[in-house]
């Protein structure tokens, strides 16, 4: 119990502290093939690009303690570039939705007609269209719009973006907020238990009280001792918390593990699973509409190619396959502990795309909710770390186990003969 607790002085402070084994971003991107078509009406095309792979550092700064039994904390993640573990480079050109343009578009669609008149008018004199070619490079890490300023002019503080915009531009060399957890001092089921997320107790993005709650941990560690029945965890990444499901008991590398994954229901919409109505408006089951999280832009996360999703996402578009093993998101969890000994958490990231009356950029697009790129966050405990971890927390608590019940054993004739011992003499 000493050694999982959050206190400099247990053994899983300093992996606590900074991860200690090799963590990578993966990132597929979807290149639409047949952009022109799109645009008048056709099934859009995808050929998936990638993995395009990143090492990740996580560290932690800002860490103090208080008299609570809590711990409060930034997290910040470092990516580089892995060019040997790559299918690509990032001065690779891929075709992709112009997603300030459609954003926009779709961000003016019940706006007066003098604004939409207006954007159409500024997309025209800047040689905006619907569809973009771009590096890897740039999609993820950023580049310079001049429709950024007409943006910030129509939806003044809207958007945070005011020089480069990039899907990750606000994912390397950042925080993922300031969490507040339970260090286990006073309570050890409570270990890094969420106590709050940048001052919050519960978040303001959703619309209801349950969907808005915080629950769970930071996804790093759980309380030890876990039953197999599920696990949860907060994240800012997703806006959410999310609740995995206990699927199977196993081993890595001669640890004991529990395999958590994601249920059906995650992502379902409130028809489907009521408790997530809270998440709506909604569209087809397996998406999360986090439109309200994002800047209001009409984007959806799901899992990597509809996985477990309505057919029907799958049958709107061509080139996608969606199969457990490769999309499919699972936890491997020591459950004495609560330490992940294998994860790989995947997610994709959909812009709904469709034609906006009096924007002619958008031409006759259909409706379709359109994959961008997926990720996953990979990672698992190996080399020395893992040789100390099942040394002290694996090998000797099962050695001390055994000698137990050895003792036990022993002790049970000594205890009889005692007894035979004292009735004898009287």
């Amino acid at each position: 119990l000493q050694n999982v607790r959050i206190d400099p002085s247990s053994i899983s402070f300093q992996m606590w502290k900074e991860v200690p084994v090799p963590f990578y971003l993966s990132v597929h991107f979807f290149e639409v093939l047949n952009p022109k078509q799109v645009l008048q009406g056709a099934k859009p095309a995808l050929r998936q690009r990638g993995p395009y792979v990143y090492r990740e550092y996580r560290y932690k700064t800002n860490i103090t303690f208080h008299d609570n039994g809590t711990v409060s904390y930034l997290e910040y993640r470092n990516l580089y570039f892995q060019p040997d573990m790559s299918n690509g480079t990032e001065d690779e050109y891929v075709v992709v939705p112009n997603i300030l343009m459609m954003g926009a578009a779709v961000m003016v669609e019940n706006r007066p007609d003098s604004e939409k008149l207006l954007l159409s008018g500024a997309l025209a004199l800047l040689g905006q269209e619907a569809f973009m070619n771009r590096t890897v490079g740039e999609i993820m890490w950023g580049y310079e719009d001049r429709l950024l300023q007409i943006i910030n002019k129509l939806f003044p503080d809207k958007i945070p973006f005011k020089g480069k915009f990039g899907l990750f531009v606000d994912f390397n060399n950042s925080n993922s907020g300031l969490f507040t957890v339970n260090t286990g001092m006073k309570d050890i089921s409570q270990v890094h238990m969420v106590d709050s997320w940048n001052g919050l107790k519960k978040v303001n993005y959703w619309r209801s009280s349950q969907c808005n709650m915080i629950n769970g941990t930071s996804g790093e560690m759980w309380p030890p001792f876990m039953s197999p029945t599920s696990l949860e965890f907060y994240s800012p990444d997703a806006c959410r918390s999310m609740r995995l499901v206990y699927e199977q008991s196993g081993k890595f590398k001669g640890v004991p593990t529990y395999r958590f994954v994601a249920p059906k229901t995650l992502f379902a919409n409130g028809t489907d699973y009521p408790p997530n109505e809270g998440f709506c408006p909604c569209m087809q089951s397996g998406i999360q509409n986090v439109s309200t999280c994002r800047l209001n832009a009409p984007m959806f996360i799901s899992h990597p190619h509809f996985y477990n999703a309505d057919p029907s996402l799958v049958n709107a578009v061509e080139g996608l396959h969606p199969n457990k093993d490769q999309h499919g998101l699972f936890l491997d969890v020591h459950p004495m502990t609560g330490i992940p000994m294998n994860c790989s958490i995947k997610l994709q990231l959909n812009l709904y795309i469709k034609r906006v009356s009096g924007i002619l950029q958008t031409g006759s697009i259909k409706p379709v909710v359109l994959p961008l790129l997926w990720f996953a966050e990979s990672g698992s405990i190996e080399g020395s770390v893992l040789e100390q971890f099942y040394t002290n927390l694996v090998l000797l608590p099962s050695i001390l186990d055994y000698l137990q019940y050895i003792l036990l054993g022993l002790s049970v004739p000594l205890i009889i003969s005692a007894a035979v011992l004292v009735a004898m003499s009287k």
